[in-house]
């Protein structure tokens, strides 16, 4: 037994000797030093400030399926769509996508044709008229000339009579040339008129005859088939709800259904009027698909909308955004939903630390650090963050343990400020991907780098 503990007790004295200081040193010496085992390390790379969003696959080139274009001309503004084939159907050329509603241009039908039925009507009684008119005008031009005819006979019989009978058969014979003249300016002008009531009665019935040719070509048109071969994709109304069988189609927006090209694809989403501001065109972006989150697409903005709108469900502006993918794949369809990663902005080789270990007090940003046994406060530069993590310009190196929450007892804690830096404006836009928002700056004239180390309570 002695021997036993001969040989236990040097091994305990060893482990007494190098063990004790260690767990003297690594123990906290207060209450907040204790609380600092949930630590993150400062982390030093490339830093990338993402935006991401929610999209849908569509394609960047498509042929529209459009009802009658004409249909405005013939007064058919709306109808519905009676029947439409399938999305995802394939198609040929001249195939049947979609039927329209006939009832409304029917209704119009109708009453073109009664139209053009009461103006054949009064073109028939024109040109009865007319006829009358110039035959009543015809005869009295006649009935004129035989007698001026018989005026002359009678003055020139009245050569030998007395002077007042001759002079008598000189007014007789003036009068009837007057009568003659004045009848043939009557048939003149009937002959007119009755072109001219001709011409306004031809004019109605051949516009009532093209109104009812137009609306048979529209109605016709009813049928809408496929331009070109390929798969039918429905469009969206404003609402952003498909448009299919029963929805409401207008002659100001005529299209039905799109014919994609599936070799150029690209995701349409919307960023809020905040995020909107960090993206330019050309950013690089990462695609991924809710159907196979494993793929990863490469992508690029191509196009940012230069006016906001509101949104269904939407509490706020967004503006469109248009991002191509660069990488073809045969597997993407129209209508797949996309998480879009934009890549607003890249740092090299910097420093961060969680976005939860930044506190921020009087305008300054501060992080509670390990320093051996004890906890200490450390002001802090920042620069840009992400959706975890914010930039550390000065006051950290890499390596260094933050605490990820403030402790609760900061009595004894000691503050670590920065010479000559000047408190933050706080952002009013929450833009946190450019800047930080902190609260409001101190008093004027005030040191900023005099920073007191808060006082305990009670």
């Amino acid at each position: 037994m002695q021997q036993l503990r001969k040989r236990w007790l040097p091994l305990l004295i060893a482990v007494l000797v190098v063990g004790g200081p260690v767990a003297w040193y690594k123990w906290p010496a207060t209450a907040a030093a204790a609380e600092a085992s949930l630590t993150a390390p400062v982390q030093q790379g490339n830093f990338k400030v993402v935006v991401t969003t929610t999209g849908e696959l569509r394609a960047r080139k498509f042929v529209q399926v459009q009802g009658p274009a004409q249909a405005q001309t013939v007064q058919v503004y709306q109808t519905k769509i009676a029947s439409l084939v399938a999305e995802g159907t394939v198609v040929k050329e001249g195939d049947v996508i979609a039927e329209l509603d006939r009832a409304p241009a029917a209704t119009k039908m109708a009453d073109v044709t009664l139209a053009l039925q009461k103006a054949q009507a009064e073109y028939t009684t024109a040109q009865l008229d007319s006829a009358l008119n110039l035959a009543v005008a015809r005869e009295e031009v006649r009935t004129a000339e035989y007698a001026l005819e018989e005026k002359k006979l009678a003055k020139d019989q009245a050569q030998y009579e007395a002077p007042t009978i001759k002079r008598q058969a000189e007014i007789d014979y003036e009068k009837a040339q007057r009568a003659l003249e004045q009848s043939k300016r009557n048939l003149d002008t009937k002959t007119k008129q009755a072109v001219a009531k001709m011409s306004s009665v031809g004019a109605d019935l051949g516009r009532q005859q093209n109104q009812l040719k137009s609306i048979q070509e529209v109605m016709g048109n009813f049928t809408i088939k496929a331009p070109s071969p390929g798969m039918v994709i429905y469009i969206r109304a404003w609402s952003g709800k498909k448009k299919g069988v029963g929805s409401q189609w207008n002659a100001w927006d005529n299209t039905v259904a799109t014919l994609p090209d599936l070799s150029q694809m690209e995701s349409q989403t919307y960023v809020n009027e905040v995020d909107v501001r960090k993206l330019s065109v050309g950013q690089p972006v990462q695609i991924a698909l809710d159907a196979d989150p494993t793929k990863k697409l490469p992508g690029k903005i191509t196009e940012i909308a230069n006016v906001g709108e509101q949104r269904p469900n939407q509490d706020s502006k967004v503006f469109e955004v248009k991002i191509e993918v660069t990488k073809s794949d045969t597997t993407l369809r129209p209508g797949m939903t996309t998480s879009n990663a934009i890549e607003t902005a890249a740092i090299a080789n910097a420093l961060s630390v969680p976005l939860e270990a930044v506190v921020n007090e009087a305008g300054f940003s501060y992080v509670y650090k390990r320093d051996g046994r004890s906890v200490v406060k450390q002001m802090i530069e920042t620069g840009a963050m992400n959706d975890n993590e914010i930039v550390v310009r000065n006051g950290l190196t890499k390596g260094e343990q933050v605490l990820l929450t403030p402790p609760t007892d900061k009595t004894d804690i000691k503050t670590v400020a920065i010479p000559g830096l000047k408190p933050t404006v706080p952002s009013t836009t929450g833009d946190t991907a450019n800047s930080v928002s902190l609260p409001a700056k101190p008093a004027a004239g005030g040191p900023p780098a005099a920073v007191p180390t808060p006082k305990p309570k009670g």
